[in-house]
């Protein structure tokens, strides 16, 4: 009995993955719910067990492959499955090579000559071919009998077709037509040669390094331009006072360190704050399909919040019905999913279906920033330095006045597919009267 280990869906929104390593290979024992292999999407690295027991019998797919979801990945069978033998690849010259005639070939070197390989055995070989690998070789016309082979048993690797590629000989350019010579007469010499010119100090190029990506900022760059291309970006800006927040936090900083070990940010506040907006404005937690003709109202809050990785790149984590989740819940929360995420130990299901997003660049000293969607959200809110400012405010008899504020701008990108500059603005007024009127000392009781 045999178990074909496909590529699995890990996201709603995925829809291939690349094979980053194999922890087994053929002939090797495997336990139900080991690791056999990693793959790379484009929202996480993740590890996959095997489902059963048995012996990796065969292996479908490359390090290094990209393919589809629904891809079968390799076969296991049970501890007394044999594992095939596979003849050994024949021996293939990767530039193609005159043929001498037949009645040329020299009597003594007849019974040397390798056999033709079967036509059974060129099928056998086809059916080996991964489909990133069938896809370039019908692409460009290639003969795959002419590649060799360098992968498990003599398979044909994405990188043995784009190398042959490599040595595919191209036409030549014709060469220049040679120029007619020119007689030049002998210049009169001067009584007294001008003095030579002084010799200019060569500069030394600048010193510059160049590195390949890694896969999170490939990954990244990606998926910035396809939301860049696909959602209708537009951005709006709102200042709020955030004094009451500040005085609460003040207020209770030195007890909600001793009880939870860690410093309460404005980041939960605002987190607080926007769910509340969001169900006042289901449009702005929704995700958009145009092609599709349809827009999907969620009638939970998957709140994503973006996680710096120490400068190495940017990740989401969600945190699942926030909803449910008072301020001291939303902050244990954020802080345990960052911290996951900068140790590598997120799983998939952390790291996909947010309904809304936030980024907060605020930390890092940003005045106002205009963050991009997270697609197929439809809005993002970026929350940037609280700073004491003066601001005019009104007194109690009505007149104003110079205040030193705790102030700060929210920057809010939204898809104008999928909604208008009211819905918004009224949006962002929502999530800035909550910051500035809430009961917060309530929240923390």
């Amino acid at each position: 009995m045999t178990t074909t280990i496909p590529m699995p869906q890990l996201g709603e929104t995925i829809t291939e993955g690349t094979l980053l390593r194999w922890a087994k290979q053929v002939g090797d024992a495997i336990s139900q719910g080991e690791v056999v292999l990693e793959i790379s999407t484009d929202k996480v690295d993740t590890e996959v067990p095997s489902p059963v027991s048995g012996v990796m019998l065969e292996i479908l797919v490359e390090e290094g492959e990209t393919v589809e979801v629904g891809t079968d990945l390799c076969v296991v069978g049970d501890s007394e499955a044999q594992v095939p033998e596979e003849a050994p690849a024949p021996r293939v010259v990767s530039e193609p090579v005159e043929k001498t005639p037949a009645a040329e070939v020299p009597p003594q070197e007849s019974p040397a000559a390798p056999a033709p390989e079967s036509s059974q055995g060129t099928r056998g070989r086809s059916k080996r071919l991964s489909p990133v690998v069938r896809r370039l070789v019908r692409r460009h016309g290639l003969d795959i009998e002419m590649i060799a082979g360098t992968g498990q048993g003599g398979r044909v690797t994405r990188r043995d077709v784009e190398a042959y590629l490599g040595t595919v000989p191209r036409p030549s350019a014709p060469a220049p037509a040679p120029r007619p010579a020119v007689v030049s007469r002998p210049a009169v010499e001067p009584a007294t040669p001008p003095p030579a010119p002084a010799p200019v100090p060569a500069v030394a190029p600048a010193a510059e390094e160049r590195t390949d990506l890694s896969r999170l900022r490939v990954r990244i760059g990606e998926n910035m331009i396809r939301s860049r291309r696909t959602a209708a970006h537009v951005w709006s800006a709102m200042e709020v006072d955030y004094e009451p927040v500040a005085e609460v936090r003040a207020s209770h900083k030195e007890r909600f360190k001793r009880d939870h070990g860690f410093s309460l940010t404005y980041l939960p506040f605002v987190c607080r704050a926007a769910i509340d907006a969001l169900r006042a404005y289901p449009v702005v937690n929704s995700s958009f399909y145009l092609e599709e003709r349809k827009a999907e109202y969620h009638d939970r809050v998957h709140l994503g919040i973006a996680v710096d990785l120490d400068q190495q790149g940017l990740v989401v984590v969600t945190i699942r019905d926030a909803e449910d989740l008072r301020l001291a819940g939303l902050a244990r929360h954020i802080r345990q999913l960052a911290a996951a995420a900068r140790n590598r130990q997120l799983g998939p299901d952390q790291m996909t279906g947010s309904t809304f997003t936030i980024t907060n660049p605020g930390p890092f000293g940003s005045y106002m920033s205009a963050p991009i969607i997270n697609v197929p959200n439809v809005a993002i809110l970026s929350t940037d330095t609280v700073a004491k400012r003066p601001v005019v405010v009104t007194t109690s008899d009505g007149r104003d006045a110079l205040a030193i504020r705790h102030t700060g701008f929210l920057g809010f990108s939204w898809d104008h597919r999928a909604f208008d500059g009211s819905t918004a603005v009224l949006f962002l007024q929502r999530v800035k009267h909550n910051l500035e009127t809430w009961d917060w000392e309530q929240e923390l009781k």
